[in-house]
């Protein structure tokens, strides 16, 4: 399984895929940073940690680049390009017609597959980390002197754990584009589609903790909950990851059946 996963590491490291991925996180980054610098006409607003003064810019707020660049992340970027990069790394041995050759090796196509899903699941993680890193140093660069630790500690658990839910959430997705065999960028489109979807499940307390996408943030603890309502996000979560393990099963038996 090392191997396997260092392979793919070496694999992906020449992907231009990656490079799109970082430019996206930067993207990201420039964007909330414009955002901010509108001004806050309400009230004073305390959430958590972070607080938002009446009549001053977003940005001049401590923590609060730190909190704005998960929603935007997450609902419009991010999935669909981890989504892409998954499906693209099982899709990659089919249309590059390198199967075939991996079979004579032998390598066990199970522990392949599971080799790529790791490396993804990883990479999610780290996405969401160099995007954690990128708002920090920014809210440093700012008002370093007003970052408490437990603000920084409980902004990093945040992206850590949005890293790993965001994969549960759209491991279903990665699964089902690499059997259908239609191209690893319709998973870049459809996931597009199903992570905005969250902002309309959003609206509906009731769907709130269901819908995936909205579940990342109950898990991450970026939006405040109960403990009833956590508790169903993750069983939410872990119900997508067993349905992309039946998926990635299927495409399995697919491949053994048109071989005979």
């Amino acid at each position: 399984m090392c191997t396997l996963l260092w392979a793919e590491y070496k694999k992906l490291r020449r992907s231009s895929i990656v490079w799109i991925t970082i430019f996206a996180a930067l993207m990201i980054a420039v964007i909330v940073f414009v955002e901010g610098l509108s001004i806050h006409n309400g009230p004073d607003v305390q959430y958590g940690l972070k607080t938002v003064l009446e009549d001053s810019r977003y940005i001049e707020n401590a923590g609060w680049y730190m909190d704005e660049m998960q929603p935007l992340a997450t609902f419009f970027v991010l999935p669909a390009v981890i989504a892409l990069l998954g499906s693209y790394m099982i899709c990659r041995e089919e249309e590059d017609d390198t199967m075939k050759s991996l079979r004579f090796i032998p390598v066990d196509e199970i522990k392949l597959i599971a080799a790529k899903m790791i490396v993804a699941f990883i990479f999610s993680t780290l996405l969401y980390m160099l995007l954690f890193a990128i708002a920090f140093s920014t809210e440093a660069a700012l008002h370093f002197p007003d970052l408490s630790s437990a603000l920084i500690f409980s902004c990093m658990k945040e992206y850590l754990l949005d890293g790993i839910g965001v994969f549960l959430a759209i491991s279903p997705v990665i699964a089902f584009v690499a059997r259908i065999k239609k191209g690893y960028w319709i998973a870049l489109v459809f996931t597009e589609f199903y992570s905005v979807a969250g902002l309309f499940a959003g609206m509906s307390s009731t769907l709130l903790p269901y819908y995936p996408i909205n579940a990342v943030f109950n898990l991450s603890g970026y939006h405040i909950t109960t403990t009833g309502k956590r508790a169903v996000s993750i069983i939410v979560l872990l119900l997508c990851s067993c349905f992309s393990v039946f998926l990635l099963k299927g495409l399995k038996h697919n491949r053994e059946s048109s071989l005979e």
